[in-house]
């Protein structure tokens, strides 16, 4: 992780990056962020890069050279975060799962009673598309962290079930079916129907 962390970021055209005592402020095209500067580190601006130092050269720990590699690729994203947007898909599968947006929140029924009203945190936006069987909610933030964590506990609401395979899960995920009692009693060896 040393490695990574010192290579400098390259800053893309209509960033801009102010370092102040206590956060770096970010801002491009698709939002601002800040981010929380580290004690431990030096944050220079040359040119087109921002380079990632450490202050003290002579405590290179195991430990401290994990999180200068850590703060390089927080901060990486966060640049080309505000450039272009991160995203994450969820699909809705299940019989009469729904879900719709309430303002900044997001409505999900999804088995239960009553829909579950998942508010969104100020950095993530979202959008529905129920044009097809399977509904998609599609969240888009410059702040990779946050649309990652705000599509996790979307998913926490509903996790995907392993029988039916309904729920709310990833666009890419992979849910591994298992076959209800029923039908592994019916296949299992030696089992005979009754006449």
């Amino acid at each position: 992780m040393s490695r990574i962390g010192k290579l400098p970021i390259q800053i893309p055209d209509g960033v801009k990056i102010n370092i102040g005592p206590d956060k770096i402020k970010i801002e491009g095209p698709k939002g601002k962020l800040e981010h929380n500067v580290n004690p431990e580190f030096n944050y220079e601006l040359d040119n087109k890069e921002l380079k990632i130092t450490f202050k003290n050269k002579n405590d290179l720990s195991k430990i401290n050279k994990m999180f200068y590699g850590m703060e390089r690729s927080i901060l990486n994203n966060k640049i080309k975060g505000v450039v272009q947007e991160y995203t994450k898909v969820l699909l809705l599968k299940g019989v009469g799962y729904k879900a719709q947006m309430q303002g900044e929140a997001i409505s999900l029924t999804v088995g239960f009673t009553h829909p579950v009203v998942y508010k969104l945190p100020k950095s993530v936006k979202a959008e529905i598309d129920s044009s097809t069987k399977i509904i998609k909610i599609i969240l888009k933030s410059c702040d990779k962290e946050m649309v990652g964590k705000a599509a996790a506990e979307i998913r926490k609401i509903k996790p995907p079930e392993p029988y039916q395979g309904k729920g709310i899960m990833y666009e890419d995920e992979r849910v591994r079916r298992k076959v209800g009692k029923a039908a592994a009693t019916a296949g299992a060896p030696g089992a005979s129907s009754s006449k």
